[in-house]
């Protein structure tokens, strides 16, 4: 037999689960599912939509391989497969710290995605913990940053989901982070004086908003729209080691709270000033840890209470 590389085709790196989209009601629709994929996914050339679509990798729900020519359907389910041409392993792997019927209580490590994007499909929390647990259905009830290490609570019953959503969405869990940071000039004077008391605290609330690029948050004027509280709770020479519990749940919020502080938290690649795609050391991580999640299990009443060591310098 010849390989594939020896006839000039790419050899691509496929998921192992399928994506969905469900095909939006709208005024103006496109002709075909094709045309709406090639719209929809316009970062992939349409011929790499045409390829799919002619080796039957896109299909209706029940299975059904969908053409060139099918034709749009609004609410429709149409499933598909990600794919990439290299997809690279993370430098550290994710551990399960509790398991039952319901959830997994996983610690993700810096550098590993919680969800497929981009350049990554199999090599995310998501899908790792989905083949080493044999559930299918398992999904996140909350985000974490790639850069971000730290707990992580995942659902894996589908009937489930939205009770732990429910934790989130209403304020019942509690959710604890920890930071290492360069301390300002000014509390690193009084820490020299003797004359800072901890830990020092600080409220913090504002507007965040989009970006640019995209990919990125900043604090805009306007109503608050994120609450954290931050308490320095011991200094290591100029670092101040940080307890952080947020409030709200806006993306990169504890970074830019942090950054607002004047206090960005160590090896940050984003704030204050973002780096170049490719210039992370994977020696040196963000020192951003989700350390503590504490909940009663809204299923089965358990009272839950897990947590990780602290950062190390």
């Amino acid at each position: 037999m010849v390989a594939p590389s020896s006839l000039g085709l790419s050899v691509m790196v496929r998921a192992a689960q399928a994506s969905f989209i469900v095909l939006p009601q709208t005024a103006n629709p496109p002709a075909s599912v094709y045309d709406y994929f090639c719209q929809r996914f316009d970062n992939i050339p349409a011929d790499v939509w045409r390829e799919r679509f002619n080796a039957g990798k896109v299909h209706w729900q029940d299975g059904q391989a969908l053409a060139l020519s099918t034709a749009y359907r609004p609410q429709q389910k149409v499933y598909y497969y990600r794919e990439v041409a290299h997809e690279a392993t993370p430098p550290y792997s994710e551990s399960i710290l509790y398991q039952d019927e319901q959830i997994v209580l996983a610690n993700k490590p810096h550098f590993m995605a919680l969800h497929p994007g981009g350049e990554v499909i199999n090599q995310c929390l998501i899908n790792r913990l989905r083949v080493r647990t044999d559930c299918k259905q398992l999904i996140a009830a909350h985000r974490l940053d790639r850069a971000t290490a730290g707990i992580v609570l995942l659902v894996k019953q589908s009937e489930h989901r939205d009770a732990y959503h429910g934790l989130f969405r209403h304020g019942q869990i509690t959710k604890e982070y920890q930071a290492l940071a360069r301390l300002t000039p000014e509390l690193l004077a009084e820490h020299s004086a003797g004359k800072l008391s901890l830990p020092k605290r600080w409220t913090v609330k504002n507007r965040i908003d989009k970006g640019s690029p995209s990919f990125t948050m900043r604090i805009v004027e306007g109503e608050a729209n994120s609450h954290s509280e931050i308490a320095l709770v011991s200094v290591e020479g100029e670092i101040g080691r940080f307890e952080l519990m947020p409030v709200t749940g806006k993306t990169h919020q504890l970074r830019l709270h942090m950054n607002s502080l004047g206090m960005p938290i160590l090896n940050d690649n984003f704030y204050p000033v973002l780096q170049p795609k490719g210039s992370e050391d994977y020696e040196q991580p963000m020192k951003l840890l989700a350390r503590r999640l504490a909940f009663t299990d809204p299923v089965t009443g358990r009272q839950l209470d897990i947590s990780l060591p602290e950062l190390s310098l």
